[in-house]
């Protein structure tokens, strides 16, 4: 199954956003990547971040990373993802200023309370096939 199969809606918009990070991120510091996308590493990233976003308690009412609550990712990924974000946030406004917009308000909004149980995009998909 394709990373891209198993999120919808927001979080697919979501990951479509830090997709464009990576990317900007990786063709400034591994100059040496293939010719086909992102680097291992940054691929690896992605996976991670794929992974924790199908995961996330909140589900489609997933608020940004920097403003929820619950932080599910691994201290050294966490760093890695801050990394990248600090470096690809401003130069995100010339290659997906449409993009950019809508995350910087979406980082405006307040943080939610705990997540609802079982409203992730995972236990959705679990419930959807039985």
């Amino acid at each position: 199954m394709s990373e891209t199969e198993l999120l919808t809606g927001k979080l697919l918009y979501e990951f479509r956003t830090i997709t464009a990070m990576v990317n900007i991120y990786c063709k400034a510091h591994h100059p040496m990547k293939p010719s086909h996308g992102v680097c291992e590493q940054c691929r690896e990233f992605l996976n991670y971040a794929n992974t924790r976003l199908d995961r996330c308690p909140y589900g489609q009412d997933k608020p940004t990373c920097n403003k929820c609550p619950v932080h599910c990712y691994k201290p050294h990924m966490k760093q890695k993802a801050r990394e990248i974000m600090i470096f690809a946030g401003p130069r995100m406004l010339l290659p997906h200023p449409i993009m950019a917009i809508k995350h910087l308000l979406a980082e405006r909004k307040p943080a939610p309370g705990l997540p609802p149980e079982g409203a992730s995009n995972r236990h959705e998909r679990k419930r959807q096939m039985s």
